[in-house]
């Protein structure tokens, strides 16, 4: 099926421009010019009046635009609204055939729009219910224009056309000029074969299509239906110009993208048509691969560099609260041992960090091949690896209490030990390990720009990144293999050991409550009681001392192997959360509204935030609800706008990566003085968030407290 919405409406005005032309300027008749700061427009016609026998009138709506003001077409993107015309006081009117030229494209508050600028024509098709007579064409327009803010219009129009035979040269070339612009439909085109794709998720819509006249600088316009709103399209040229192919991200959606695609395509102004594309069972694949720029060597060692100095400044992150227990007992396991002991024990600390960080980075690309999404502490949102994480802690906690000494079967015991000693070095190893497993729900400083460039380049690059992350990571158990005696500046053993392996014991503890809690965000409570049950289960079999040793293993084990599988299994959908009287009113993420409240006027802080994230919940106790923060996000006109990444969501994992990036805590702040959004540091810092308020709304922010006083 396909649209030819304009021949007809040429054919109809072409005589009057060419009558037009041949015998000079009469005076058409025009509505009162609306006026206002954005805009001028009224109704015009081609002819004076209605001559004797006149079924159909030429009409138009003229709009002018002053300078960066713009309004929409019938699909204007995720921001806009089209506009839209009544007609109701109109007289002698039986329809109006309301036609809509090709669109260009935008940037308006960072989302892509389709619509005008400074001037624009909607030819009319005026049909008379009484040949011959004189009518009235009245107009109730509703448009939205936008420049900095959004501004709705609302005003009347009215053209009376008595009887009359006059051709207005003007209006009616202005009038044609603007129907030669309404999309032909496929057929008049010479379009061979259209067909269009979206993918199961809704988050990629492709189309191709063949033509019999090559294209020279097409854009491609798709219409999915309300509230579907796509990004900037990846359009390439095959076949000497004749095959078009364009990938659109999918921003926002709704069931509605099923719909049949209507496509409107452009190509060097003067030429445009509309089809509907047929739905192709599969992805269509592009005609050629684009070759992704690779960086060069002094920019792979910058990278290195910032990534090696993102895993130091993660030692000292908040998320060092659970890993500083590891930490101190691995130094206090080594008070008593010689140099060459300390050494090996620490160097096996670093390869467990290195160990996983390689781990991680192959997971990683493998996941990314894969096509999935891939990001930072996104292991987080697993209820297998939380149930794994918990189980572990509830046991070494346990064992830091003193209520057992885990004592593994002989035989695995005999395999483990190696050459440093009876026990060998595999509990530095899984320390180390450990450690750097429980650092990644953090982000840092250089962090997020290494892992961004890391995910966002080939396999070689995740390589480099995570192997500097881990020996950044790493650097202080590198430090103490290299300088051993260190560790002699350690107190001598004594019963104050004792005390520090309880208060380590109350670390992992506490450590192990906070991922129940997170447990439940991802899971839900049920899946917090299996776990919490049988884990428990577990760590009795290892206190219970008089029962055998296998049997203990056994059912320890069992135990600790339906944990892991009632995590994921018992996993509910996510509850609606409670929310604090005294927390801040938050919005819930809505990517849309986001350009929709700036274009109204307001400032929105969003903060992507997640239960599993540490720095995430320091940011927001040590600057976000404290003071003057807060109630310059309290303030008229300022929006804080929430969103919840604890579960997996595909629609704020597409919004991190529009600004490069895989991971969080990410706060940004958009207003009408920045539209594309004011990117903030993963550390916030009480300055830097009033600084970005006041700069993206144009105006002045509460001041700090010390200046208030």
């Amino acid at each position: 099926m396909f649209k030819n919405l304009s021949l007809l409406h040429r054919a109809f005005i072409l005589p009057f421009v060419l009558l037009a032309v041949a015998t000079g300027s009469a005076s058409a008749e025009t509505s009162v010019v609306y006026t206002s700061a954005p805009l001028t427009a009224r109704l015009i016609a081609a002819q004076d009046g209605v001559s004797e026998n006149t079924q159909t009138l030429s009409a138009g709506l003229h709009i002018q635009l002053n300078e960066s003001w713009k309004t929409y077409w019938r699909s204007p993107g995720e921001v806009g609204i089209p506009p839209s015309v009544e007609w109701g006081g109109s007289e002698n009117v039986a329809d109006v055939e309301f036609m809509w030229p090709a669109p260009t494209r935008f940037t308006a508050f960072g989302i892509e729009n389709f619509g005008y600028s400074g001037e624009v024509v909607f030819p009319l098709r005026v049909v008379l219910d009484e040949p011959g007579t004189p009518a009235t064409l009245s107009a109730q327009v509703r448009l939205l224009v936008c420049s900095d803010v959004c501004v709705p219009e609302e005003f009347n129009l009215s053209l009376r056309l008595g009887r009359g035979n006059g051709i207005d040269s003007s209006s009616a070339a202005l009038i044609g000029r603007y129907s030669e612009r309404v999309p032909d439909g496929s057929e008049a085109s010479g379009v061979r074969e259209a067909n269009a794709f979206v993918n199961e998720g809704l988050t990629e819509f492709i189309v191709s299509l063949r033509v019999n006249e090559p294209f020279r600088s097409p854009d491609v316009f798709p219409e999915l239906g309300l509230g579907v709103a796509l990004g900037k399209p990846d359009i390439r040229l095959a076949e000497q110009g004749r095959l078009l192919w364009a990938r659109f991200p999918i921003l926002s959606s709704n069931a509605d993208a099923t719909v049949e695609p209507s496509i409107t395509i452009t190509d060097d102004g003067n030429r445009a048509f509309t089809l509907v594309a047929d739905r192709a069972a599969q992805e269509i694949a592009p005609p050629f691969e684009l070759v992704a720029t690779t960086p060069n060597i002094m920019e792979l060692l910058w990278i290195a560099a910032i990534a090696l100095l993102g895993g130091l400044i993660l030692n000292v992150m908040p998320c060092v609260l659970p890993v500083l227990s590891i930490k101190v007992s691995s130094l206090l396991s080594h008070t008593d041992h010689d140099t060459t002991r300390v050494r090996f024990g620490f160097v096996a600390a670093s390869a467990g960090i290195m160990t996983f960080m390689w781990g991680l980075a192959v997971i990683l690309w493998g996941l990314q091949a894969a096509g999935l999404s891939v990001g930072w502490g996104l292991q987080f949102q697993s209820p297998l690896f939380l149930a794994v994480m918990i189980a572990v802690l509830l046991v070494f906690s346990a064992n830091l209490f003193g209520f057992f000494e885990l004592a593994l079967p002989y035989g695995l015991q005999t395999r483990l030990a190696g050459v440093g000693g009876r026990s060998g070095y595999s509990s530095d190893f899984f320390t180390g390990m450990f450690g750097a497993i429980m650092a990644t729900p953090c982000s840092a400083p250089f962090l997020g720009t290494a892992v961004a460039f890391a995910l966002a380049g080939r396999g070689v690059d995740i390589l480099i990144v995570f192997t500097s992350l881990g020996l950044g990571l790493a650097l202080p158990y590198f430090v103490i293999a290299a300088f051993p005696r260190l560790v002699a500046f350690m107190p001598k053993p004594g019963r104050w050991m004792l005390v520090v392996k309880s208060v380590m014991g109350i670390l992992l503890l506490a450590t192990a409550v906070w991922l129940f809690w997170v447990l439940e965000g991802v899971a839900g409570l049920a899946s917090v009681i299996a776990v919490a049950m049988l884990s428990g289960v577990a760590v009795l079999m290892f206190s219970l001392t008089n029962v055998r040793t296998q049997l203990r293993w056994s059912i320890a084990a069992t135990s600790f192997v339906l944990a892991l599988v009632a995590g994921p299994l018992l996993q509910q959908s996510a509850p609606a959360k409670s929310v604090p009287q005294s927390a801040l009113d938050w919005v819930a993420f809505d990517r849309s509204q986001i350009a929709k409240r700036v274009s109204e006027g307001e400032v929105v802080f969003v903060d992507v935030t997640a239960d599993w994230c540490l720095t995430c919940k320091a940011n927001k106790t040590l600057v976000i609800d404290r003071e003057p923060v807060r109630s310059a996000l309290e303030a008229p006109g300022v929006t804080p706008m929430q969103a919840d990444w604890t579960r997996p969501d595909a629609r704020i994992s597409r919004y991190l990566e529009s600004f490069g990036r895989f991971g969080i805590p990410f706060n940004a702040v958009y207003g009408p003085s920045a539209p594309n959004g004011i990117v903030l540091s993963e550390l916030l810092a009480t300055d830097d968030v009033l600084n970005a308020l006041s700069q993206a709304g144009g105006r002045d922010v509460p001041a700090t407290i010390s200046e208030q006083e």
